[in-house]
């Protein structure tokens, strides 16, 4: 059996863009879990090294968590990114949103310019989820009459 020669590009591209879009999740979750886990540790580090002290700590601890289980929202679009697509729009928000704020508090001069590390992270992965999404393709629509 010999597939046409536009069926094969088309399934080179999908799994080229299904394996871009496995690798930035994967990566970008590993990293996530590598920043954010040592959070739930330096809660006090944090306010003695870039004062004031940290005031309301259900929202730090809140923050963390949140970040964390976006973690693990990516690993599971790296297991199975057309399965799991819709879940890269909010996935770009969640990159999207912490850039601009940071960005924003740094312009206020309300947090240190080294944070701007993080935020052009986030910033890059966010751009790549972009990507990801619009190389992945849509899953196709289940037919009302296979049975």
């Amino acid at each position: 059996m010999t597939i046409p020669s536009s069926k094969r590009i088309t399934l080179c591209n999908t799994i080229g863009a299904m394996k871009f879009a496995k690798v930035v999740f994967r990566v970008a979750a590993i990293w996530g879990v590598l920043i954010i886990t040592p959070l739930y540790f330096i809660f006090d580090l944090i306010g003695r090294q870039d004062p004031p002290p940290i005031t309301h700590p259900a929202f730090f601890y809140g923050f963390v968590g949140l970040a964390l289980a976006w973690q693990i929202a990516f690993f599971f679009i790296a297991g199975d990114p057309v399965r799991y697509r819709p879940l890269m729009i909010p996935s770009m928000f969640e990159k999207f949103g912490y850039s601009a704020a940071v960005v924003i508090l740094v312009l206020q001069s309300r947090t240190s310019s080294s944070d701007l590390v993080f935020a052009g992270t986030d910033l890059l992965f966010g751009v790549l989820f972009v990507i990801a999404y619009l190389r992945t393709p849509a899953r196709p629509a289940i037919s009302e009459t296979a049975g």
